[in-house]
């Protein structure tokens, strides 16, 4: 079906949804690259609203990617509710927006619709919505998941912890380990990026953190970031593997470039929950998402990135992640160029994975030849912190040494709660006052107060 939109004594033809969805989508280098963006101004407008007249039933009949050669497509139409869709099945994108951001739309309201959405509906919605609206909605809708904490409370933001090392040093990851518990994060997970699938290095990296959270009781959870199968390896050896992680999209095609498909994530799904390592809840899938991965692996299918991402959000709802990070500027300037795309599309993701039922994180990044810095970074830290972002990345000095780009670091997780009041995980919270780190109102303890744990952790570590 075609789309028309006329401004002034021009009209604008759009030969099919995708090709509406693309030229409505903000300006982005990717989509640029790819040649599906809007060719000026005026026609991303018409875009715009053409797209607001389109009925939400529409996403449900016309797939972007046909049903019968894609298997993200198939998980999107055969796990559609019905029932759940029925409350705003006569709205139209724009009267969808309207519904989102009515104050009488509440969180209860957007979870009863939640199994009703498809990534494509609440794509349409964001590129009708200023980035104000995207703040606003996405903060009526908290998603709560379980392991050994709790992430993901109104009112609390959690971090990852990321000691990465460029030869994964077990003593200089250690290090950097204590470093960011002295500043109180790791709530959401201490997850290491290992610079090689070595099964022996893996499982020693996953062993050393095991029997420093078992010493101390720290109740968080380890991840190792390497391939599933790597991982579904570990776990036949024995590792205590907590956490499950892989890359993820939202083609098939960009899925098999990553060396997965939807059965092997179940695989690594039920492999995971045979351990029952988790002592408050079960979610233990980590997924790790960007806008572009799907065009960088040419299995786009001319859909505009930020709709692609959106679909991964699909894939990853199927298995009911404990966390979800759009790595947002990582993948570099050909995608989204400068901190302002950057800005906008972790704003993106984050509302499009809250809609979804997504518990969205976002490593709040950029790669040293984009046109972008700290400042862009604290600007988007500040805003997904009013937005009620689940967790964020705590970097060594926001400088990753081993993946070569910049990021946030413990100060920056400081800095947020601190202004916007955000507490950390209710459990790790408990075990920081403990441990003489923080204080009842969070703040953290002076040097002299945390010193004998960190002699005693760098003591039984060897670390000097």
């Amino acid at each position: 079906m075609s789309y028309t939109e006329s401004i002034g004594s021009r009209t604008y033809r759009f030969a099919d949804l995708k090709t509406v969805l693309a030229k409505a989508s903000p300006q982005r280098s990717g989509d640029q690259l790819a040649g599906i963006a809007a060719a000026s101004e005026e026609e991303r407008v018409a875009a715009k609203m053409a797209l607001a007249q389109v009925p939400l039933r529409t996403f449900l009949n016309e797939p972007l990617i046909p049903y019968e050669t894609d298997e993200v497509t198939r998980l999107i139409i055969d796990d559609h509710s019905p029932q759940a869709f029925a409350e705003i099945s006569h709205l139209t994108v724009g009267d969808f927006r309207n519904w989102l951001l009515s104050t009488a739309t509440d969180t209860d309201a957007l979870t009863r619709v939640t199994l009703g959405l498809t990534p494509e509906m609440v794509a349409a919605v964001s590129k009708l919505m200023r980035n104000q609206d995207l703040i606003t909605a996405a903060r009526k809708r908290p998603v709560i998941t379980r392991f050994r904490n709790t992430v993901g409370l109104p009112g609390r933001m959690s971090v990852r912890l990321q000691p990465n090392h460029p030869t994964d040093d077990v003593k200089g990851i250690a290090a950097s380990m204590l470093d960011g518990l002295m500043y109180g994060c790791g709530d959401a997970l201490i997850g290491i990026n290992p610079a090689s699938d070595n099964l022996t290095a893996i499982t020693k990296l996953l062993q050393m953190i095991d029997d420093f959270r078992q010493r101390y009781q720290v109740p968080t959870q380890s991840c190792v970031l390497t391939h599933v199968t790597s991982t579904i390896a570990a776990i036949e050896k024995g590792a205590p593997v907590d956490l499950v992680f892989q890359s993820i999209a939202g083609t098939e095609k960009a899925n098999a470039s990553f060396g997965i498909s939807l059965a092997l994530l179940q695989e690594a799904y039920e492999a995971g929950l045979s351990l029952k390592r988790g002592t408050v809840g079960s979610n233990l899938m980590y997924f790790e998402t960007g806008q572009g991965s799907a065009l960088s692996a040419d299995a786009h299918f001319g859909v505009d990135q930020q709709t692609c991402e959106a679909r991964a959000y699909a894939v990853a709802r199927k298995f009911k992640p404990f966390l979800v990070n759009t790595v947002v500027g990582f993948i570099g300037p050909e995608y989204l160029y400068d901190g302002k795309q950057i800005t906008r599309a972790g704003l993106e993701d984050h509302f499009c994975g809250k809609l979804l039922g997504v518990p969205m994180g976002c490593d709040i990044c950029y790669t040293n030849h984009a046109e972008a810095d700290q400042d862009d970074m604290d600007n988007l830290l500040t805003l997904l912190g009013v937005a009620g972002i689940n967790f964020i990345m705590g970097v060594p000095g926001a400088d990753d040494v081993m993946l070569n780009y910049q990021s946030t670091s413990f100060h920056d997780a400081l800095y947020v709660r601190d202004v916007l009041g955000l507490r950390r995980a209710p459990e790790f919270e408990e075990w920081l006052e403990s441990m003489q780190i923080i204080d009842e109102r969070g703040a953290l303890i002076g040097a002299s107060a945390r010193q004998p744990l960190l002699e005693g952790a760098r003591d039984w570590m060897g670390i000097a």
